[in-house]
């Protein structure tokens, strides 16, 4: 169910509705019906199946096996097991054995993480599967696997044995300050309740000793299937695959006596808990209060009414909260509120806010005064009024792209409604929902809200802070004596500030389209204004209510000298947070309430860009913005100060989390510690300068005609055609060409080795990167891209499956073009520190390997496949379409190469894999970092120097 976005009362004739199978009827205590277009069925068994027809993407599936079990149901011999269960998934079944799994899916083009993927939480365990459709037998076969799963994992003693390291790398990944802090929080918010020590992820005594058993009768006992759900999202047959689930399925036999599927309670309490926690190697504070509740109903249309009143109280809450970060001194750096379901048997409100060192007590007074004053003065009618108007042009896009919806976000409903019984009454009926009962809305059962939202009962306050000499952390006492003083302060109401004057006080005199090109093979168009500027533009029926745009010039702040760099680099950031012409930036959101619009600028290293999004009826106040950004931008002193605190608030312990060493040695190592390459720094604070960035911005801007726009979307060409010669040919030109300037980054030669002694966890991170010359061309990016495809599943079957030494490897290639062409390898994982010198002996045996004697066939192939299947989906969005057209655009090449990856894919054979190895994977030039805990002795991997 699509959740309160709500909003004003639609401007009659917006949009057209087709008939309906069914009414809101205007009774709230009426039962939201189920979508008509959803298949939900019931075996004998006990299993429930959803089907949807979905052409989004076409030929694609989404699968689901949705097991109503997760860490909540084990007992203490078992905690983590929930969770080991779903590895043991993808390491045998009878009729699929270990890696036979991840290898057939793979050679159909599926990725392993992003379409082979599971998750296990508190009270559910659900695998992922996407699917091509345009093989009858692939579908039978994802069908298959999903059975497998369900009831067929073999989990032979060798193979759980070998998957405990790979589940015991996945806890130590999670370790670290957050997790520690948790620790001592999660028993507290939880109070009483077994979620407190059942965390999905479990404990690593037991992980590392129970016996295989004890894993077995866990999936014995809650994987069956009156407690699963089966969900097919996509371009299929729905009453073809509903037999197939039938036939599949149903002869699954129903367990003789099954256990009761138990619920467990969070109990409540009558007065506040706190728990405060700190730890040295926290990089944040934060401070929030929950306020936990049983459930509500969400089967009738009054509760659906409500959930739209409780998004609207969220959305205006949250928008002074905005207000009050952008002040020049900030209580907090962040701010927010919202409901969410943690776990089953409980909802939460909750007040959360991120707050500079010694900031707990300002930052939490902040957030419950802003409650105290809605609770005294509640919202205005104007502010209400606006988040109606915002919220339902969020609803009115969800109903435009009705067709083009993605599968995912289908088959993510049906879970819930398998869950939680979420209603699913489709977006048609949703959207009358909003239009029958909007209106009667009123202000003061949204003001009424915060008497159950922020309640003394069953609240939990929480707090969190690094342990550092200087930093004062409140106590308990502290923090209710807050509580106390708000309740008793003189609390003004809010004054609703709004502007009525017109974004652009005058319109600019249009230029003239001079020239025109089409390119028919890529349905693209290119048009040259008569200030010199570029527009490549390209319609498309992907989404109905997308239009995107991206602007670019070279430059950046390359061109600036090293004194004004921090200015430079900042400089965006400080204008995008300015505002506009007379608005400020809080005037210009509250302007734009109602449109679906947004447009930034930013500066990077080599050019200047504006990007930025729109709908198709509001592409005229998209291009007003972009003008605005080069003819009016603002500079706001408020704003500056703003940002720099908050700046501030964030490097106060960056160093505090051991991470950042490591990462801040291996940049500094590849940049070989340029100038402008220094890590962010409390000091460098006083390189910001605010004239500065304001001059470098407009020098920046000043020059529209050097700029190349492209716009891809559901587009009116002719529509469009008007709006760029009035504001995009109308800015102003430059005389003269500007580009690039090298500042001289360049990765070092050699092989340099460094280890960096930092953090109290057992957890070690390795990075390798390969480094040198290369020849630009579509053929060797192809050819290096592809080779670290290769790598990678060499690399994941060697350390993780076969070694069970890493949760996950990466290898990563990044060739460049400009300044210098030249490229980067970079293979990373995290480990135990006792196995990084096996791990990285283990890579180098890798690397050895596909350089003397290549890939396998098979491995070819799965990259091959991949290519293709990605490139299919990449077709059909239009994000993929705009990254693309820039990047060829930047680097001055044909954007017909878009539609020739299946040449290259045909081409690519094992021979090119080697040659790219041979060529990047040079052993004699690479960095390597390796991070190890403090106190930690010897010298890991290939003897690094040590930093």
């Amino acid at each position: 169910m699509i959740r309160a976005i709500a909003c004003a009362v639609l401007l009659s004739g917006a949009l057209t509705l087709p008939p309906l199978m069914a009414q809101p009827t205007g009774n709230p205590a009426a039962p939201l019906p189920t979508d008509p277009a959803i298949t939900i069925g019931t075996l004998d068994n006990g299993l429930t199946y959803y089907i949807r027809e979905n052409r989004k993407p076409e030929k694609r599936a989404e699968l689901r096996l949705v097991v109503n079990a997760g860490s909540i149901l084990e007992d203490d011999r078992q905690q983590g097991l929930a969770h080991f269960v779903e590895h043991m998934a993808f390491n045998g079944t009878e009729n699929f054995e270990r890696q036979e799994l991840v290898d057939y899916l793979e050679s159909i083009g599926m990725r392993f993480g992003p379409d082979l993927n599971a998750y296990t939480s508190f009270d559910e365990t659900v695998y992922m599967l996407q699917i091509p459709t345009d093989s009858l037998d692939q579908l039978d076969t994802g069908l298959k696997i999903l059975a497998e799963w369900a009831v067929r994992v073999t989990m032979e003693d060798e193979e759980i044995d070998k998957e405990r390291g790979v589940v015991i790398e996945e806890w130590r990944r999670g370790r670290g300050a957050d997790a520690r802090m948790r620790d001592e929080q999660f028993p507290v918010l939880f109070h009483d309740s077994r979620y407190a020590d059942r965390l999905p992820i479990g404990q690593k005594a037991v992980l590392d000793t129970f016996h295989h058993e004890t894993l077995r009768r866990f999936y014995r006992q809650w994987y069956r299937p009156d407690l699963m759900a089966i969900v097919c999202v996509g371009d299929v047959d729905g009453a073809a695959i509903e037999a197939r689930i039938r036939s599949v399925f149903g002869a699954i036999p129903a367990p003789p006596s099954p256990t009761e599927r138990p619920v467990f309670p969070v109990p409540g309490h009558a007065e506040p808990l706190f728990s405060i926690a700190t730890d040295p190697e926290a990089s944040g504070n934060q401070v929030d209060v929950y306020v936990k509740s049983d459930p509500l109903p969400e089967g009738t249309e009054g509760d659906y009414r409500r959930n739209i009143v409780e998004s609207l109280y969220i959305g205006m809450l949250n928008n002074r909260l905005d207000e009050l970060r952008r002040e020049a001194d900030p209580p907090f750096l962040y701010a927010g509120s919202g409901t969410g379901r943690f776990v089953r048997s409980k909802s939460f409100f909750v007040l959360s806010a991120q707050v500079q060192d010694g900031g707990i007590p300002r930052g939490l007074e902040a957030l419950l005064t802003e409650a105290e004053r809605v609770r005294r003065h509640g919202f205005t009618p104007s502010e209400l009024e606006r988040q109606k108007t915002v919220m339902m042009r969020g609803m009115e896009s969800a109903y435009a792209e009705r067709d083009k919806t993605a599968s995912r976000r289908y088959a993510a409903e049906y879970i819930r409604n398998f869950l939680v019984d979420e209603p699913i009454p489709g977006i048609e009926y949703e959207f009358e929902l909003y239009r029958t009962y909007l209106p009667g809305i009123t202000l003061g059962e949204v003001n009424a809200l915060t008497e159950r939202f922020l309640t003394r009962e069953n609240q939990v306050v929480t707090a969190s802070a690094p342990e550092k000499e200087g930093v004062s952390v409140p106590d308990e006492a502290e923090l209710q004596a807050i509580f106390a003083r708000v309740a008793e302060s003189d609390i003004t109401a809010y004054e609703d500030a709004v502007s009525d004057a017109p974004l652009m006080p005058g319109m600019p005199e249009p230029g003239a389209i001079v020239a025109e090109r089409h390119i028919p093979a890529i349905g693209v168009t290119e048009w040259t204004l008569s200030n010199g500027a570029t527009v490549v533009l390209k319609a498309t029926d992907f989404q109905n209510d997308e239009v995107l745009v991206e602007a670019n010039s070279p430059g950046g702040h390359s061109l600036v000298s090293d004194d004004r760099y921090i200015p430079a680099r900042t400089a965006a950031s400080i204008v995008g947070l300015s505002g506009l012409g007379t608005f400020s930036a809080v005037e210009l959101e509250k302007k734009l309430a109602g449109k679906d619009v947004r447009v930034g600028p930013s500066i990077g290293t080599l050019q200047e860009s504006l990007s930025g999004s729109a709908s198709p009826r509001d592409l005229e106040t998209l291009l007003q913005l972009i003008h605005m950004h080069f003819t009016a931008p603002r500079i706001d002193s408020t704003a500056y100060l703003s940002f720099q605190q908050r700046i501030r608030g964030f490097l106060q312990n960056r160093d505090a989390d051991p991470a950042t060493a490591f990462y801040d040695t291996l940049n500094a190592v590849l940049t070989q510690r340029h100038f402008r390459t220094r890590p962010w720094s409390e000091s460098m604070l006083t390189e910001m300068d605010l004239a500065a960035s304001f001059d470098i911005y407009r020098e920046r801007f000043a020059d529209g005609g050097d700029f190349t726009f492209y716009f891809v979307g559901n587009i009116d060409t002719t529509a469009l055609r008007g709006l760029v010669e009035r504001y995009l040919a109308s800015l102003p030109d430059v005389p003269g060409e500007e580009t690039w300037r090298d500042v001289g980054i360049r990765a070092p030669e050699g092989v340099i080795e460094k280890t960096v002694y930092k953090g109290v966890e057992p957890q070690s991170q390795v990075r390798i990167v390969f480094t040198g010359d290369f020849e630009w061309t579509r053929q060797n990016r192809y050819d290096m891209t592809s080779m670290a495809s290769v790598l990678n599943i060499m690399l994941r079957e060697e350390l993780r499956e076969d070694k069970g030494g890493t949760y996950s490897v990466g290898v990563r290639a990044t060739p460049s073009h400009y300044p210098v062409e030249d490229y980067e390898v970079t293979i990373g994982f995290g480990c135990a520190p006792e196995r990084v010198d096996e791990l990285i002996a283990a890579v180098f045996a890798q690397l050895d390997s596909l350089r003397e004697h290549g890939p396998s066939e098979k491995n070819i192939q799965k990259v091959k496949e991949t290519q293709l299947r990605q490139h299919e989906t990449d077709l059909e969005r239009n994000r993929y379409w705009l990254n693309t057209l820039s990047f060829y655009g930047f680097h001055g090449e044909s954007p017909e190469q878009i539609l020739k990856l299946p040449e290259y894919a045909a081409r690519l054979d094992g021979a090119a894999v080697q040659a790219a190895a041979r060529r990047y994977l040079d052993t004699a030039n690479y960095v390597q970092v390796v991070q190890m805990p403090e106190g930690g002795d010897g010298e890991p991997g290939r003897r690094g120097t040590g930093e």
